[in-house]
């Protein structure tokens, strides 16, 4: 089945798009300001993808890819990093809207901090093990950055509404790392990880998700700021 990489990734989006033309959310507004985020994003991920890749940290079943290669990536990965965070993004937005996530703002803080310690504490402790330190040890340093640095308020949010997209994760992910296939889309090397998945998705996988959906929304709540980022609604004749 040559093309159930890009199914997954059309799967993943397709509702969210859809949904994005509803008249209570209208997300369709901003999707060039995802657009822009999802791009400056996808540059760092995508040369971090390529090198793994590279290296033989993980790779592709051309049994399940269309052929096409970018980078030395298949088409449809290159797409993950639009599809996936589209939806992400979408989640997040829809959920801010209707429920208050918000958290005390020192809770959040003290949260981040023991959140990225531990992060910092195993990413040092399995230094040997690449995909596993530059996991924990990115995902420690960006939330530390966004949250004392770049001063955001929404960390929490993020956090609530992750452990909900986690759901959808474990579908998704499950499907690309094997779940129920008879081999995996994606292949990983499980000498440069902790060896522990969750039915068949490397534990590492959840932590690198959590920092490509921070870094989105980062930029996407950034971006939205730009009026020329926007798609104003059209006034109907003869309103002012």
């Amino acid at each position: 089945m040559n093309y159930l990489y890009l199914l997954v990734d059309f799967l993943t989006i397709s509702i969210p798009l859809l949904y994005s033309f509803h008249r209570k959310i209208e997300f369709y507004r901003y999707w060039p300001a995802f657009l822009a985020a999802a791009l400056v994003v996808s540059i760092p991920y995508l040369i971090w993808d390529t090198l793994f890749t590279n290296m033989g940290i993980w790779g592709f079943n051309g049994r399940y890819v269309s052929g096409i290669y970018l980078m030395n990536l298949p088409v449809e990965e290159v797409l993950f990093f639009f599809c996936i965070p589209f939806s992400c993004v979408f989640t997040y937005f829809c959920l801010d809207r209707f429920l208050d996530l918000s958290w005390k703002p020192g809770i959040e803080r003290i949260f981040c901090l023991g959140f990225s310690f531990l992060l910092f504490a195993a990413g040092l402790i399995f230094w040997d093990r690449t995909y596993t330190a530059l996991s924990f040890l990115s995902l420690g340093a960006l939330a530390l950055l966004l949250k004392f640095v770049l001063r955001i308020d929404w960390f929490g949010k993020a956090v609530a509404v992750y452990g909900i997209l986690l759901v959808p994760f474990f579908i998704v992910n499950g499907i690309l790392t094997g779940t129920g296939l008879e081999e995996p889309v994606v292949w990983y090397d499980n000498s440069e990880n902790l060896g522990f998945r969750i039915l068949t998705i490397p534990v590492e996988d959840a932590f690198y998700g959590f920092g490509l959906f921070l870094l989105n929304l980062y930029f996407f709540k950034s971006f939205s700021e730009i009026p020329a980022l926007r798609i104003h609604p059209t006034v109907p004749e003869g309103e002012v």
